[in-house]
Parts: structure tokens; C-alpha cells; sequence
């Protein structure tokens, strides 16, 4: 998934709860959130997201979005598309690698989602993302190593067919993939069948 990805943003949220249920109900649930850039070449400084949207996909689009005040309520999200600023989020995905890490994972990625969509952080600057972490809990000793581990696994995740309009890519073990971004009830029908019948 990527973290500028609204559809990404959708199906996580649905999926957590759909895990978080499936564990209130005895079940297990190991996620490992893997990294993928739509735009690898986004520039780190940030630009707001309607402009980027006018640009891309024409000024109806953008008056078609702001009028809809709706979209993600039904989920619990308060999305405020235009507070966002759109970036390279390569910074991230490393955070959310540091913090998987450290068992963290689920938690820092749902707040870099919130972080960008509803608060309007640049999810690119290191202070906002150091800030972040501190406030996650996620020690965020970056290593060179870091990079060189992140940049296989983009390149791994590509290798694999994933695309723009495939993520968020959700395989679960036993060979189930869910695309783009489910209703929860999907997510949880997954993962109950991968329980063992008792």
C-alpha cells in the first residue's frame, strides 16, 4: 500500500478492523505491511493535493471530491483532502519498516494515514516523522541499511505485477488476494477462513 493512496487509506482501516475483530474473537492475525509508491519520482516538498488532482485530472474532479463530505465517515475517517499535501513518501514507508520492526507496524501506518489526510502533515519531512514516531512509540534510529532494505522491497513488490489500480494488494495466506480497497466484511471472511475448524 502507499501512504497518499485514499483507496489504501480505505481498505487498511477496513482491514485492521477486520484483524482487530478477528483477534477479539481468539483469532491470530500477523500483518506485514509491505511498501508501494504510485509516484516514486514525487518531489519531497509537498504540494497540496487539489492542485496535483487539477493538474491530473481536471477541475470537475476536484469540485466532484469537495463537495462530497461523506466520503470515509461511513469508516470512522475524517478525510480533509484539501489540508493534503501530496509527496514522496519514501521517508515513510521506512518509518513504517522501523516501526514493524519493533511490533509497531499497524499502529504507525494508521497514524501516517491520519497524519496526511487529516492533519495535513508533510509525511515526507523528518522532523513531522520523527515527531510521529516519538508520539507512536517507534524508535526511529534510521540506518543506511534501512535504505538499501527499502528500495529492494519496492522493487520486490513491483517485480510482482502490483499496480496503481490494484493497491491496496491484500494476500493472505492460502492464497486469497483481495484488490483495491474491500468492505471490511471481505477482510473478515478471509480471515476466518484461514482458521482451523475447532
Amino acid at each position: 500500500m502507499d501512504l497518499v493512496c485514499v483507496r489504501c487509506c480505505l481498505g487498511f482501516t477496513r482491514l485492521l478492523r477486520a484483524a482487530r475483530h478477528h483477534r477479539s474473537d481468539g483469532g491470530e492475525v500477523d500483518m506485514v505491511i509491505r511498501p508501494f509508491q504510485a509516484e516514486p519520482d514525487a518531489p519531497s516538498a509537498g504540494e497540496p493535493l487539489f492542485e496535483v488532482w487539477r493538474r491530473t485530472r481536471g477541475e470537475a474532479f476536484v469540485r466532484q471530491v469537495t463537495s462530497d463530505t461523506s466520503f470515509g465517515v461511513a469508516d470512522g475517517l475524517e478525510l480533509h483532502f484539501e489540508r493534503a499535501l501530496f509527496t514522496n513518501t519514501f521517508e515513510a514507508h521506512r518509518l513504517v519498516a522501523r516501526a514493524s520492526a519493533q511490533g509497531l507496524g499497524e499502529r504507525m501506518a494508521e497514524r501516517l494515514f491520519r497524519a496526511y489526510f487529516t492533519d495535513g502533515l508533510l509525511i515526507s519531512d523528518r522532523t513531522t516523522l520523527a515527531r510521529l514516531a516519538a508520539e507512536t512509540g517507534v524508535v526511529a534510529d534510521h540506518t543506511a541499511s534501512d535504505t538499501i532494505e527499502l528500495r529492494a522491497e519496492l522493487d520486490r513488490v513491483r517485480a510482482l505485477g502490483i499496480q496503481v489500480d490494484t493497491v491496496p494488494y491484500v494476500a493472505f495466506e492460502g492464497g486469497t488476494v483481495l484488490e483495491g480497497a474491500q468492505e471490511e466484511d471481505a477482510y473478515r471472511a478471509a480471515l476466518t477462513a484461514l482458521t482451523p475448524a475447532g
